[in-house]
């Protein structure tokens, strides 16, 4: 199921009906049940009372504006950061990119979120206003309220993603202006936002042949 969302198969607010999941994956309706429980704890599906279980939706207006605030507030934390980056800090910004790119081929867009976060905050930390870097991580937690994991939306975005980390860090490593850094930063944020509000999983309606869901109770009819 978590496949599903990620390439766009179930979009938001797509109905995910435990008896037909069961069928179409040959097992009974208890690990389907189990499962939906653990996607609705990673953000990715919610439940209502007498309506079932779904896709979750982006509150779009709050994850523009956080998007947006974060692209400022991070680029400008970055490029603050660069010229205090130890060869250890890059060393370990590079690794953890490295790790981002590793998991692309068995893609967990919950798991490449907080790995994204870590790269991030593994070059922001180096800023040397603390009140920036608290306004970073304040967004950061906001925005998590927001979407647990947008790439589970426009997964083929994580790809681009790590080219883009690369390409910061070259920034960094040669002592780039600042302000080339930035907008780097800066860009490489709004790009994620582009492709979000670009993306088929946004602009495509949920199947309308998939019936409500039910959190089916022992001897109820499926």
């Amino acid at each position: 199921m978590r496949e599903g969302i990620a390439a766009g198969r179930f979009t938001p607010g797509y109905r995910l009906v435990l008896s037909s999941i069961a069928a179409s994956l040959e097992m009974s309706v208890v690990p389907v049940r189990e499962a939906i429980r653990r996607l609705e704890a990673e953000g990715l599906v919610t439940f209502e009372r007498n309506v079932g279980a779904r896709v979750a939706m982006v509150d779009e207006g709050s994850y523009r504006l956080s998007m947006e605030t974060l692209g400022i507030l991070e680029g400008a934390a970055t490029a603050l950061a660069a010229p205090h980056v130890t060869p250890e800090g890059l060393a370990e910004a590079r690794e953890l990119n490295a790790r981002l790119a590793a998991s692309l081929e068995d893609f967990d867009p919950h798991s490449f979120t907080e790995a994204n976060h870590a790269f991030h905050q593994a070059l922001f930390v180096h800023c040397p206003n603390e009140r920036l870097i608290e306004l970073v991580n304040a967004e950061w937690e906001r925005l998590g309220r927001v979407r647990d994991s947008t790439f589970a939306f426009v997964p083929g975005r994580a790809r681009e993603s790590v080219a883009e980390h690369a390409r910061i860090l070259d920034l960094i490593e040669a002592a780039a202006p600042p302000d080339e850094i930035e907008a780097a930063a800066r860009g490489h944020r709004t790009a994620t936002l582009e492709s979000y509000l670009n993306s088929p999983a946004r602009t495509g309606p949920p199947s309308r042949a998939t019936p409500s869901v039910h959190h089916q109770t022992q001897g109820e009819t499926p």
